[in-house]
């Protein structure tokens, strides 16, 4: 029974998202989800950054 309980816990820890990664878009899917678009290297004027899209140097921008 010990050892199930080790386990179970074992899996919540692990198994929880990484607040570091799930903060913001991560791709352009979700990006576009948000009402945004994918640019690179930066957002035009008027808009305002709302994530990234995964390539390096790729920002989501959408209007202020």
């Amino acid at each position: 029974m010990k050892i199930l309980h080790f386990l179970l816990a074992f899996l919540v820890v692990f198994l929880l998202p990484v607040p570091g990664f799930t903060a913001g878009t991560g791709n352009s899917v979700t990006c576009s989800k948000n009402g945004g678009f994918c640019i690179s290297p930066k957002c035009p004027p008027g808009m305002k950054q709302i994530g990234t899209c995964g390539l390096p140097g790729s920002k989501c921008c959408r209007k202020k």
